[in-house]
């Protein structure tokens, strides 16, 4: 691919806080052509995470902010947003990046910023979802993939993908069984949108023009 093609492509910012193993199924698939775009850069708040090595691996601009340098959200962000703008994404994605984001920031990016989340939202909502599944009992757990809204894990759900929960299930295996689905659901999405397929239109998720009323429910293998 010639440096004009690669340029004129659709471009993401990935946003990481840890491991980045949705970050290496959205390399795989720009790698083998399923994906249409170019990472233009991965960001984190960790210096230590992961995903960082992963990038570089495959060749695409690092950056950190990390959190702990700043006394509030609100300037920790001003400074992420900064760092974002300057590659001109066409979306930002969040792959596992821990961090509450201020209104002021999720506005900036209404209708071009995406979120991956371990639930079946609107259940579950926040951190531990696996062990919370498991402590109530439930006998269906899986995951969801959002557009990003100031409310915490509460813009429109795109799709979901479910797995019953066995009596012999951790929270690592739950977790692991999860992670299998995220790694096919998120590049699909982002697909969707860099297509032009996927909008969000009066805070509504629509795909090809028709509003998603529920999630489109994916069926796992």
């Amino acid at each position: 691919m010639s440096i004009d093609n690669a340029t004129a492509l659709p471009t993401l910012v990935v946003l990481i806080s840890g491991s980045g193993s949705n970050l290496q199924a959205f390399i795989k698939a720009i790698e083998t052509g399923r994906l249409k775009a170019r990472i233009a850069a991965v960001i984190s708040n960790r210096a230590e995470a992961y995903g960082l090595r992963r990038a570089a691996d495959a060749g695409i601009p690092t950056d950190i902010v990390s959190h702990r340098l700043f006394d509030n959200r609100e300037n920790f962000d001003q400074v992420l947003q900064d760092k974002i703008d300057a590659f001109q994404p066409d979306l930002v994605v969040l792959a596992g990046f821990m961090r509450i984001l201020t209104p002021n920031f999720v506005r900036h990016y209404e209708g071009r910023m995406l979120n991956i989340h371990p639930s079946l939202l609107p259940l579950y909502k926040g951190i531990h979802t696996h062990r919370r599944v498991l402590e109530d009992g439930g006998n269906e757990h899986g995951v969801s993939v959002h557009f990003v809204s100031p409310e915490l894990d509460g813009g429109p759900v795109i799709i979901q993908a479910k797995v019953p929960v066995l009596p012999s299930d951790s929270e690592s295996s739950l977790a692991e069984r999860i992670q299998e689905q995220e790694h096919v659901i998120y590049p699909q999405v982002v697909k969707w949108f860099v297509e032009g397929r996927l909008k969000l239109v009066n805070n509504q998720a629509t795909l090809d023009g028709n509003a998603l009323t529920r999630p489109i429910q994916h069926l796992s293998a």
